[in-house]
This record gives structure tokens, sequence and C-alpha cells, in this order.
């Protein structure tokens, strides 16, 4: 299926035009929602403006509680939120319309057949039927469903319900997709199916996607930012892109004989380190080699057992949040 699919202008069919590319995707102004007297997200503030988001947290951070609220099924108890511009309290319908969301959970109808459902799904969206049986075969071939779309639901092993969970989110043609542990329970084949059907939607560019999962490595592939919470806030937020290209780099050592002389003219070159028994992590400076390091070892008679080079990664950028 291609991706380029437009909803139409037919009767009951939302038109929708994006927010222009340099516009933020999602604004988020001081977003709070309360349940009873405990407060679960708690001013929120961020502009996301990335073609793939990642959401990330530890569980009860707030994640599927902020998916759910710019979904329009929580009201939120101060501050707002904005989606393609469109406020989330007032105009809760057209965001329905821009935006395709894939749950963590199955919400099936076991006994129908996937494309039934997926044609469901599309006029749910504000399809009219035929467009929508059209599309839902559409998506079903796009899935990889195509020999399985008129078996029952009930039937799918769980690779195809996560298949056809993405086949409805896409049906009719959104703007931003939502995807809620979309490689949840997948083996490693199907997990990387689903990496490159998320990869490619991105790429299109036709699609924004907000992800969420608790897999870093899943984030890591597919999204260029990245928002983590933590206990219902903003932990930290960043261009992942920006940040592989300022990615520190990082040596570990094992050593034998190492002093604080060996400490200090690796301070000499400018770099960082802290030192744990006999192991030594570095922080490189800009311009400094392993080799210098080496020659710096050398020079005071340090033994260099094992060496580690390594740069940032998102797993880092996370456990920072953490504060682990």
């Amino acid at each position: 299926m291609s991706t380029t699919a437009q909803t139409g202008a037919a009767d009951g069919v939302i038109e929708a035009t994006p927010a222009a590319p340099s516009a933020p995707i999602i604004q988020l102004q001081g977003l709070s929602v309360r349940f009873g007297k405990r407060d679960i997200l708690r001013g929120l503030t961020a502009e996301l403006r990335g073609r793939s988001i990642g959401l990330l947290g530890p569980n009860g951070a707030g994640k599927s509680t902020l998916i759910n609220t710019l979904l329009g099924f929580y009201k939120t108890s101060a501050g707002s939120a904005r989606v393609f511009g469109r406020d989330i309290g007032t105009e809760t319908r057209s965001i329905r319309g821009l935006v395709g969301y894939m749950p963590e959970n199955d919400a099936f109808i076991s006994k129908m057949s996937a494309v039934s459902f997926v044609q469901m799904m599309g006029e749910l969206s504000g399809l009219p039927s035929a467009v929508s049986l059209e599309r839902a075969h559409e998506a079903l071939f796009y899935v990889g469903l195509a020999e399985a779309r008129y078996r029952q639901l009930g039937t799918y092993s769980l690779g195809m319900k996560q298949l056809a969970k993405l086949a409805q989110a896409i049906v009719h043609g959104p703007k931003l997709l939502i995807l809620d542990e979309p490689t949840n329970g997948l083996d490693p084949s199907a997990r990387q199916r689903m990496i490159r059907m998320i990869r490619e939607i991105r790429d299109t560019g036709e699609m924004r996607i907000l992800m969420s999962s608790h897999l870093l490595r899943d984030v890591e592939d597919t999204c260029e930012e990245v928002l983590i919470l933590k206990q219902g806030q903003i932990a930290h937020y960043s261009d992942l892109n920006e940040e592989r290209r300022a990615n520190r780099r990082f040596l570990e050592l094992e050593t034998y004989g190492a002093n604080g002389d060996f400490t200090k003219a690796i301070a000499g070159l400018g770099c960082e380190c802290a030192v744990t028994a006999n192991r030594i992590k570095i922080v490189l400076a800009d311009g400094i080699e392993t080799r210098d390091v080496f020659r710096a070892a050398a020079e005071q008679q340090v033994r260099i057992r094992r060496l580690n080079f390594r740069r940032d990664t998102l797993e880092d950028i996370f456990l920072k949040a953490m504060d682990v």
C-alpha cells in the first residue's frame, strides 16, 4: 500500500491540511492530568517537530496517559496540548481524523475477518464504505497479510495480530501515526519486519510517528527525537540526530600499575576520567585519539590489559534521565 492515501472529501470525511514541516506536530503547554487526587502528568511543556518521536519512560511514568490525553480520552486538569495546531480539548474529532492509533492491547472482534475489521475501522475514521473497503485491501497488502485477509482474526498468530493493528491504524491515511509497543511479543524476524515498515513510513514523510516503547533499541532504530517521562514529568528531551553528531567517545580501560600521574596525564590531554579500582573510564576530548592514551600509558609505565571503545547510546541518555 502506498502511504500517500489521503482522506477524501465525501460526506462524513474530515478534510485536513497538516501543519507545515517546520511547525510543531505536538505542542504541550503546561499539560497536567489528574485521576482523583493523584497527578499522573504534571506540567508537561514541549514542542515536538520530528518525523518520528520516541516516547520513553519506566512503567507508571505517564506514557499511555499522554497518548490517551492527546486522543481526547482523558481530560486535562491544567494546561493544554495541540496536535497539528488543533486544541485537544475543543477539536477532538478533527484530531482523531488526523491520527492513526495502534494500541498496545488487542481490541479485535475475533470472528471478524481482517479485511472486514480494517474496513470498519476505516469507516469509523470517516471514510465512505466503498473507499474504506478498497483501502482495507491496500493496507493489508502493505503489511503483508494479503493471503490471510479473509481469515478470522481469532485464528491469527501474535505477529499477525500486530500487523493487523498496524493496518487498521494506517487505513485512512493519517498524518500522525501513534504506535504503542508495536514490537511487543514479536520474534526477532517479525520485529525486524515491523521496524523496516516503521522506517519506510517515516522516510516517506507523509505520516509523522509517535512511538511508545520499552525497547530502547526500537526507538534508537526508528526515531529522530526522544521524549523521556519520569513520574509524570519530562525528564529529558533531545534530537537524536544532534546527539549522534555531538556524540561523546568513551574509553574503558582495565589497567595495571596506574597511578595519579597517569590520570593527570590523561587530564592534561583535555579528557575527563573516572577511576574505580583498576578500571578507568575516559571521555575523549576533541582531537584526542586512542593512540594518545597509549602514549601516555607508555610514558607512565602503565599496562593496559583491556580497552573498550564506545559512544553514547540512547541507553546512556535514558539512564542519565532516570538518575541511574
